[in-house]
């Protein structure tokens, strides 16, 4: 709380008078002057159709509507709409953390901690994120473990991309907009309806975009964007009680990664010097050999120019990805049960050079991920309420076949491997689950819920060392492993709900609950780690008054063995340790308020603290007068063998407060249609992109505006949008952190997308 600034607080104050889902806001169309209320939003959150404000969950609803209008086709967007995630980018890897709770590794067997579903396919890998986001009907986030539900790795929550069915009648949409960095997006689809029999939709996505960072080194610009997608979805329903949905899609992405800034600490004066004298420097093993300094108090941050600096040596980083993928479901409705099939398959490869400061190259000749995934449940059916219930199975399977390397082209005439590696893993995952809800009264009911899930994870690592003068040639194909690694990790795990909630009427919503999650444990190249788990308690409520929506949570997690990465040797890899516990707590409040026919009101205010109880890692260090790189030993004495012990520190993309305000405002032109006009603006605290908490990893606290004009004819068969997003033009640190390697000790960031603004032409037929 001493963070707080004043301008915080009177944030906060605002927050507290009324807040809301803003993405729930923007998608409930003005209500009728003599209507008690905005239009139902129907959600699929626990696997049955039923109102949002019926949903013992704190979540987040966008609809289609939003979604285009906020211009989202990337998952790093979704947090424009969704402000309580925090998404990330670094290099091809996405990272999204909820309530404090997310991932923080790049290893090739390390699982996310948010449960991420395409109509019900799961999706695991942070590389492959940004796939099949195109053509959504809405975009469900569920805060909170969901290990009942949605089993593993579901840890800190759920998010659900719906994609959109074929329509009973024949109709055409497109969205086209352009803007600055010469940004071009066409995105749209065809409804080809078959009768009673279903229909078709043919839909795709092209987008193009010139890169945001500037790097006058090279004369260059990264971050630049490139997707083409296309996708056939066939909807059939033969008989009655029966319907059955098919999906193709096939999705490619050409772009530049954004590059890395950094700051080389070996150069201009930066080394932390005899007893780590630096300014910002800190000594943290006295008793070892040698002097082992980390850079806690630096400020070298505030020398980078955000949109301007220079890459790395060794130039851009192109990245090429595609990804097929086939979805089914089929639905059987018996009368007084429903069965249901989920299921889908998708396979993914990746090529990418990614450039790293100073000098240095990732080169992966391979990186290919088969995933495939399939539920079956039972449903009870009770449309008057009471009794419900239901119980299935689920299998997952993926395969990861990795061929990279670490390559310097300034060592030897051809250049070298630092480090040359394939890591094949597999993991296979079964579960069983079920649910109840018990009436005990009208009003008050009881909710249990259990999950039974086996995990089995097998790799192949194979490590090649240095490999002097090798150029850029892939190891695999010239000499045979020198060194083979077959780890295995394998666990079963127990998770389970129990709640109440009370219903005293239609309008109102009183829950309380006590819910399960965890994520697999796994192993690096250095050896395995455990799963981590979180039990969380939640009280909640969902207040409907007339047409206004008022939502409140508090919630506490005790959180267990958390994975927590670190790089300590590039030529090894990361490493993941196992936090001893970290607590994290908070309260949110989420209102939208119809002030009138034509005036929306929305606003969110979130509070986090989540922070480490127990952290035994090691540090990455500047070592004077020795070549170590990490120390994980501060008293050099075998015997009694001091870690370094991070309690206290903040978990990463944790800020302590979120507030959200928005306000739509419609101006009725008569019989010209209607203008329009919406702001929202975000604000977020303080927080860190490292488990160390060190200053040069901090990002400071920001607000972001977007604003918009919506021009729509009383046909509304078409639309014209103006809109300006990031207002402030802020460019939120998106990773930081001190790598040491060899000679170089290196601060490295990225940053998030700057002021963007441009227009957009939708047509609806």
């Amino acid at each position: 709380m001493a963070r707080f600034s004043k301008k915080c607080v009177l944030l906060a104050g605002c927050g507290l008078m009324a807040v809301a889902t803003p993405a729930l806001a923007q998608d409930v169309p003005p209500a009728p002057a003599d209507s008690p209320a905005a239009e139902e939003i129907i959600v699929t959150a626990q696997n049955r159709a039923e109102r949002v404000e019926d949903v013992p969950i704190a979540i987040d609803v966008v609809g289609a509507e939003a979604i285009a209008q906020a211009g989202v086709t990337d998952f790093r967007e979704v947090e424009r709409i969704a402000p309580v995630l925090q998404i990330t980018q670094d290099s091809q890897y996405t990272r999204v953390a909820v309530r404090g709770v997310g991932t923080n590794s790049n290893d090739e067997a390390q699982d996310q901690s948010i449960a991420i579903n395409i109509d019900g396919e799961y999706l695991n890998r942070p590389n492959i994120l940004n796939v099949s986001l195109f053509d959504l009907d809405r975009v469900e986030v569920l805060r909170g473990p969901q290990g009942t539900l949605y089993g593993r790795n579901a840890t800190g929550g759920a998010i659900n991309f719906i994609t959109r069915k074929p329509g009973k009648d024949f109709g055409v949409n497109l969205n086209a907009s352009y803007g600055n960095y010469n940004a071009f997006t066409v995105e749209g689809g065809v409804d080809v309806p078959f009768g009673d029999f279903g229909g078709l939709r043919l839909s795709g996505i092209y987008t193009d975009r010139d890169g945001y960072f500037y790097h006058p080194n090279i004369d260059a610009r990264s971050g630049s964007a490139g997707t083409k997608g296309g996708r056939a979805s066939l909807r059939l329903t033969p008989v009655s009680g029966l319907t059955v949905d098919l999906v193709g899609e096939y999705v490619e992405i050409d772009n530049i990664i954004p590059a890395f800034a950094a700051v080389n600490v070996n150069q201009g004066g930066r080394a932390p010097g005899a007893g780590c004298s630096g300014i910002g420097w800190t000594e943290v093993a006295p008793l070892t050999p040698g002097t082992q300094c980390i850079p806690t108090g630096t400020s070298y941050l505030q020398t980078i120019d955000r949109k301007t600096y220079d890459a790395p040596l060794s130039g851009l980083s192109p990245n090429h990805i595609e990804s097929t993928a086939i979805r089914g479901r089929l639905q059987y409705d018996f009368g007084a049960a429903t069965f249901t099939y989920t299921g889908g398959y998708r396979d993914s490869a990746q090529a990418t050079q990614q450039s790293l400061p100073p000098a240095y190259e990732f080169l992966e000749f391979g990186n290919n991920v088969e995933t495939q995934s399939h539920e079956i449940r039972l449903n009870g059916n009770n449309p008057a309420g009471g009794f419900q219930w239901q119980v299935g199975g689920f299998y997952f399977q993926e395969k990861l076949d990795n061929v990279r390397g670490l390559f310097n082209r300034f060592i030897g005439p051809n250049g070298s491997f630092i480090n040359f590696f394939t890591r094949d893993s597999e993991i296979k995952s079964y579960a069983a689950f079920g649910q109840v809800d018990v009436p005990i009264t009208e009003q008050l009911t009881a909710v249990g819920g259990i999950r039974y899930t086996s995990d089995d994870r097998t790799g192949v690592f194979g490590n090649y060392g240095f490999v002097f003068n090798s150029g850029r040639v892939d190891q695999t194909t010239v000499r045979p492993a020198p060194s083979v690694l077959t780890p295995e990790a394998k666990g079963e795990k127990v998770t389970w709900l129990a709640g109440l909630n009370y219903k005293p009427n239609q309008d109102t919503l009183i829950y309380g609950k006590v819910s399960t999650g965890y994520k697999a444990g796994g192993f690096d190249s250095v050896g395995s780690y455990d799963p981590e788990s979180n039990t969380a308690y939640e009280v909640g409520g969902k207040f409907g008054i007339g047409p206004h929506q008022i939502n409140t949570s508090a919630f506490y997690y005790d959180y267990k063995d958390l994975q927590a990465s670190v790089l300590l040797n590039p030529a090894v890899g990361g490493q993941i340790f196992n936090a001893g516990k970290a607590t994290i707590w908070g309260i949110e409040v989420e209102g939208n308020f119809k002030l009138s026919r034509n005036d929306t009101f929305s606003a969110t205010f979130n509070y986090l603290n989540a922070k480490y109880d127990d952290l035994l890692a090691a540090y990455t260090v500047f070592c004077v007068g020795c070549a170590a790189t990490s120390v994980g030993d501060l008293d050099n004495n075998p015997a009694t063998v001091t870690q370094p012990n991070l309690a206290g520190n903040k978990l990463p993309q944790s800020p302590d407060v979120i507030i959200t305000l928005g306000y739509d405002h419609v101006f009725d032109l008569g019989s010209a249609g209607t203008l329009t006009a919406s702001a929202f603006s975000r604000f977020k605290s303080d927080y860190f992109l490292d488990i160390f908490n060190y200053n040069d990893s901090r990002q400071r606290g920001f607000s972001q505006t977007d604003l918009t004009l919506i021009y729509r004819p009383t046909s509304e068969k078409f639309s014209i949008q103006a809109f300006v997003r990031n207002l402030e033009d802020a460019q939120p640190l998106a990773f930081g952190t001190f790598v040491a390697a060899g000679p170089d000790d290196i601060y490295n960031w990225s940053f998030g997308a700057p002021r963007t603004y441009g227009v957009r032409l939708t047509v609806d037929y």
